[in-house]
């Protein structure tokens, strides 16, 4: 008996070495996921990754000895139950379990799942019985099918993207014809100085151009000249004046001083 309880300390102060181990190294792959993931490489997650494999199965072989005991066979009966806090608990559990209750020691002290997880366990156990061999080499050969499809389009966009981001962007416009026509736009740069005959500006399509409204003013001054007094001579031609050293502006209207209307040679 004395032997068999000391096969059994022995096997679970090994089993609690590899079981620390383990979380050491969860804890610190944890701490680099959550703290310096900016400076995370690849290689680095697959060293991690490697060393929590390693852990697991040698935690497996420890489990499988053969001077392992079972501990199926072992039964936890909880001798004291209090609402309290423990301290020496609290320091064991790392501050996971503040009091040993009656709350608390079904979760613990579980050696089976919930019932519900079990009964689910046990219908999927039932379903996968049921397919026969057949049936499951082809929904296995279906499966390998759709991953070798998701790897070969997954290697497929990667390399494109490698390929793109190598690739220069090809240029769709020339730098030398975009500069000409801001240049023209904005500084009327290479513009030519052409105006079409008959007209001495821009102008609207059914609107007379500055030579048509200039050549009807000299013609008003001629009228008024022989109907009116001498002294309206000098105001058209300034008026004309004016248009003709702006020959590009519509003028807004011409001003008399002619205060009769009967001395006017066009009433309105």
């Amino acid at each position: 008996m004395q032997r068999e309880e000391k096969q059994l300390e022995a096997s679970l102060d090994a089993l609690l070495s590899q079981v620390a181990d383990l979380k050491n190294s969860l804890g610190s792959f944890i701490y680099k996921l959550e703290n310096e993931y900016d400076r995370l490489t690849w290689p680095s997650v697959l060293d991690s990754f490697a060393l929590l494999s390693g852990q697991l199965n040698t935690l497996n072989k420890v489990l499988k000895h053969e001077k392992t005991p079972l501990f199926r066979n072992q039964v936890i009966i909880p001798l004291v139950l209090s609402p309290d806090r423990d301290e020496d608990l609290m320091r064991q559990t790392e501050g996971r379990v503040p009091v040993f209750s009656h709350e608390v020691v079904p979760d613990h002290l579980r050696t089976k799942p919930d019932p519900e997880v079990e009964e689910q366990e046990k219908q999927l156990t039932t379903d996968a019985a049921r397919i026969g061999a057949d049936a499951a080499q082809k929904q296995i050969q279906s499966l390998n099918k759709m991953c070798s499809n998701l790897l070969e389009k997954i290697s497929k966009e990667e390399r494109e993207s490698e390929g793109g981001g190598l690739r220069p962007n090809k240029q769709t416009f020339n730098p030398a014809d975009t500069n000409a026509l801001v240049a023209a736009v904005a500084f009327g740069k290479g513009l030519s100085n052409w105006r079409p005959s008959g007209s001495s500006g821009p102008g609207q399509p059914g609107q007379p151009g500055a030579g048509t409204v200039l050549a009807g003013a000299s013609g008003l001054q001629q009228v008024q000249m022989a109907g009116a007094p001498s002294q309206q001579q000098p105001m058209l031609s300034g008026v004309q004046m004016a248009q003709a050293g702006q020959p590009g502006k519509m003028p807004s209207g011409i001003k008399t001083n002619i205060k009769s209307a009967s001395m006017h040679p066009y009433q309105r």
